[in-house]
């Protein structure tokens, strides 16, 4: 299991990349390089919803992502709705097992959630795993 507990509390920064500041994108890339993975980069204000939900509808439509069905694997991205109408995904966030992710709010900063919580279970559009470049 990786080692994310260092993570926990990280202030949320817009376009955080380091671990002095992160958004919840940056904290995906960070834990995918503990992985051993270097995800492409994207770039959107944390508060710009519609740029940040055209940039995942973009994104996981190409061949580096797939979709999970069932149980995702470790790690897998989620998207997910948050406080937006449907079709909106503007939030990501990390399964890192056992029913729970790891994500970044500008409020709390990095924190673990369960994914089946009432704040959270109906939200998730899906989870997504990295296949690698195109």
């Amino acid at each position: 299991m990786i080692e994310y507990e260092s993570l926990i509390g990280i202030p949320c920064k817009d376009e955080g990349r380091t671990l002095e500041g992160l958004d919840c994108y940056g904290l995906v890339m960070e834990v995918y390089r503990r992985f051993g993975i270097k995800l492409p980069e994207y770039w959107a204000s944390f508060d710009d919803d519609e740029k940040v939900s055209e940039i995942i509808h973009e994104e996981i439509k190409k061949p580096i992502w797939k979709k999970v069905e069932g149980e995702p694997p470790v790690p897998s991205v989620l998207a997910i709705r948050l406080g937006v109408p449907k079709g909106i995904i503007n939030h990501t966030g990390v399964y890192i097992g056992d029913g729970k992710f790891i994500h970044c709010r500008a409020k709390t900063g990095v924190v673990v959630s369960r994914v089946d919580s009432p704040a959270w279970h109906k939200i998730i559009e899906g989870y997504y795993v990295y296949a690698g470049e195109e």
